[in-house]
């Protein structure tokens, strides 16, 4: 049997049994093992695992509470991290899968820890990055992004992941589904935005890998401000390029930009590019055509609130935990927010 550490228990871990499996399955690992949850919430929980000499691990299992199962597959994203371990891209070494639910409730994955820093807020950005590491940062972000889109799907075992077409007609369907079956109350743009986008969806090119929720905090920096490692995979597919780019000029706010999505703000500093300084270095670098970007700027603000609007409907349900409905008036405020500045940017498409 496993020696573990049992001073103290971490929501979300059987420590005996995940002990006893990473002794079994995982190489070079000595227990007893510690674990300390790093990231958590509606997404996939994150821990780092430390063994007995101070190896350090990640595990990634799905949230306690979720509504996406499908959004939570650790299966899919273990694939994936492992399919891209020769490419261009830079992901945490995969280590092992465990589906045997006896183990954990629930499956899971573990890999290697990266060494790096998570840059979330303006904080953290000031304290690792200096100025030329934050020039840097921004350039080896938007290369990251067209080097996922450069990779050859079929040559890395990923062709068969997804749909290749229609990414946008789905996902247009998908969330659009989820607002109806979640929201808390009408509002009318959500509904208008959704038929005009409908409207207006660009001709899809050639599929390519869609990270799906690609941004500067969903990518651990070095010092230097180079992209070590790209994170959270979960909602990764194939279809159209653009949709990533769109989605990360929602995130990205430098600092002569007007800010989109008022929750991200690290980007604020100086040093950081501004937004068409990513798009320009992203269109050279990738060769892509980025004439219709405003539509999938559009898309990505429309899509942003029926996502914050459904994590709002969960904590308003109590599923999340008890919250007094006033402090979470800033999560009704962030899909109004969106979706007017969605209907904003289309009317100006006309």
């Amino acid at each position: 049997m496993t020696d573990v550490n049992t001073d103290t228990n971490v929501s979300g871990i059987d420590r005996l049994r995940v002990s006893n499996w990473l002794s079994t399955h995982i190489g070079g690992v000595s227990s007893p093992f510690t674990f300390e949850l790093i990231a958590g919430g509606h997404s996939n929980l994150t821990y780092r695992v430390t063994d007995a000499v101070g190896r350090r691990l990640v595990l990634r299992r799905p949230p306690l509470s979720h509504a996406l199962a499908s959004a939570h597959d650790m299966n899919r994203e273990f694939r994936i991290i492992s399919a891209l371990k020769d490419s261009a891209v830079p992901v945490a070494p995969a280590l092992g899968v465990c589906n045997d639910l006896e183990v954990n409730g629930a499956p899971f994955y573990v890999m290697e820890f990266v060494e790096g820093h998570v840059i979330r807020d303006q904080q953290s950005a000031e304290q690792h990055l200096a100025i030329e590491s934050r020039i840097a940062a921004s350039h080896s972000l938007i290369d990251t992004l067209a080097s996922i889109h450069m990779v050859d799907i079929k040559s890395v075992g990923l062709d068969d992941l997804a749909r290749h077409d229609g990414y946008i007609e789905r996902q247009l369907k998908r969330w659009y589904g989820q607002w109806n079956a979640q929201h808390t109350r009408d509002l009318a743009a959500i509904d208008r935005v959704h038929d005009e986008l409908a409207k207006r969806i660009p001709q899809q090119g050639p599929a390519t890998i869609v990270h799906g929720d690609y941004r500067l905090d969903n990518c651990i920096v070095d010092d230097s401000g180079n992209i070590v490692a790209v994170l959270d995979w979960e909602i990764c597919t194939l279809g159209d390029p653009l949709a990533d780019l769109g989605l990360l000029m929602v995130y990205w706010t430098g600092p002569h930009d007007d800010s989109l999505v008022t929750a991200y703000q690290a980007t604020k500093l100086s040093g950081f590019a501004d937004r068409q300084d990513l798009v320009r270095r992203y269109a050279a670098t990738s060769g892509r055509d980025v004439t219709h970007l405003d539509f999938y700027v559009a898309f990505a603000l429309w899509k942003y609130a029926c996502i914050i609007e459904g994590v709002y409907a969960r904590y308003l349900g109590g599923a999340l935990g008890k919250h007094n409905a006033a402090d979470l008036e800033p999560f009704k405020v962030q899909v109004d927010n969106a979706v007017t500045q969605a209907e904003t940017l289309l009317a100006r498409l006309h």
